[in-house]
């Protein structure tokens, strides 16, 4: 296990439980250590039908990644455009255990772009759920944000936009919350217009108390300045946490306890980023918006680093909205036309490229030396994690997939437009 993975377990409180716990749960967007890699075995070979635990229909829809601890999985969800609620569902039977109606929300589809206007792949329950093992918190895209317990009883509920300002992103708000220790992070970043605010925030999880507020200035106007990504959590040479946000031409670095600017990395030129980054010991690959270069690029360091800390850059067919993963050396890239790439690690080399869907949304998965790649039109393409391309198998299930898939205790749980699956056997 990682640093970042070990940090995120001591920080959810599981120092001394004498459990891996890592095996049984997704807690947040992309795992336990926040880079969509998946501990233990996992199933390569299903159907619709065969090693399918359960399949259960959600109420409304939505693109938000499920959370799980154990036997609860958290999904939130958007009903005929206007219910935004939040589900737990037992992970051994897929029962829906409870819902909780957590606000309304009307997503503008048509008129000019900015507060409200969503694009048509996605709706307000965009920002995946977080838990900690006790509680989880749920984030729409009106603004609402709000902490309840494993039981369903609401601890506490703020709107964060209505607090810290309309949300002016071009096409519908989709940060996801991050924990660090006792603070719940969320980030904002959009286009400056009228009143639009980018900054960093930090929470007290438990009662909402707001502990710090950075404004985030980039110099990004327009789109540009919009960033669907969720920060990452590092541990510098001092053992001091630092967030990583990446959005409007910046990846920078904050002080997770003050909020304080430590450092920021200038090397981009594009337009605005929905591929978030991934962070590999210090090490972060990110790609420009707008389909622009991948970049490897050291975090840390002092002010300004875009001259010291850039590594290299890949200028090939990137994706512009899922997250590059990283196994065994290599970086593997899933471009929204359907094809992927596998990029050496070290200095940016193209190793293979190859077309294995129609359209790719949905970060890849690594797990026990594999690649999943999800593909839109709902097919699943698992490949070994090397330098040449081998694939293991390929899944039809012929439902759309635009969510990330999520694991736990040996199965996949994958969301589409209408259900979420859990495939391998449900204990």
């Amino acid at each position: 296990m990682n640093l970042i993975a070990l940090s995120l377990l001591l920080t959810l409180g599981q120092a001394g439980t004498g459990k891996d716990t890592s095996l049984e749960v997704w807690p947040q967007w992309r795992g336990n250590s926040n880079d969509s890699v998946a501990y233990g075995q996992l199933p390569i070979k299903w159907s619709k039908t065969e090693n399918v635990a359960w399949k259960t229909p959600l109420p409304g829809w939505g693109t938000s990644t499920p959370a799980i601890w154990r036997q609860a999985v958290f999904v939130t969800t958007q009903v005929n455009d206007k219910q935004l609620l939040l589900l737990r569902i037992d992970s051994r039977t897929g029962k829906i255990e409870w819902q909780r109606e957590v606000g309304t929300g009307e997503p503008r589809r048509k008129g000019p772009v900015g507060e409200n206007r969503y694009h048509d792949e996605h709706n307000m329950a965009s920002p995946s759920p977080i838990t900690d093992g006790k509680h989880v918190w749920a984030h729409f895209g009106n603004g609402e944000l709000a902490c309840y317990t494993f039981a369903g009883e609401k601890v506490w509920q703020e709107n964060l936009a209505k607090k810290h300002g309309f949300y002016s992103i071009w096409w519908g708000r989709a940060n996801s919350p991050i924990l660090h220790g006792d603070l719940l992070v969320s980030v904002c970043m959009q286009d400056p217009k009228g009143d639009g605010k980018s900054y960093v925030i930090a929470q007290d999880k438990l009662t909402g108390k707001q502990v710090w507020h950075a404004e985030r200035t980039t110099g990004a106007k327009g789109e540009p300045a919009d960033s669907y990504t969720t920060p990452s959590i590092i541990i510098n040479n001092d053992g001091q946490a630092e967030l990583v946000v990446f959005g409007g031409n910046v990846l920078d670095g904050y002080d997770a306890a003050t909020g304080k600017r430590l450092w920021e990395c200038k090397p981009f030129t594009g337009n605005r980023v929905i591929s978030g980054q991934t962070l590999v010991g210090d090490i972060v690959y990110a790609v420009q918006g707008m389909k622009g270069p991948l970049f490897a690029i050291r975090a840390g360091g002092k002010d300004d680093t875009t001259k010291t800390n850039v590594l290299w850059k890949f200028t090939g067919a990137t994706p512009d909205a899922a997250c590059p993963v990283f196994v065994n050396g290599l970086v593997f890239l899933a471009n929204n036309q359907g094809t992927a790439i596998c990029v050496d690690a070290k200095n940016g080399t193209e190793l293979w490229k190859e077309r294995l869907g129609n359209a790719f949304r949905a970060t890849p998965l690594v797990a026990n030396g594999n690649v999943y790649f999800f593909s839109k039109e709902g097919k699943a393409i698992i490949v070994r994690a090397d330098r040449k391309l081998d694939v293991v198998s390929r899944v039809d299930i012929d439902e759309d997939i635009m969510a990330s898939p999520a694991a736990a205790s040996g199965s996949l749980f994958i969301r589409t437009k209408n259900h979420l699956w859990r495939i391998g056997t449900a204990k």
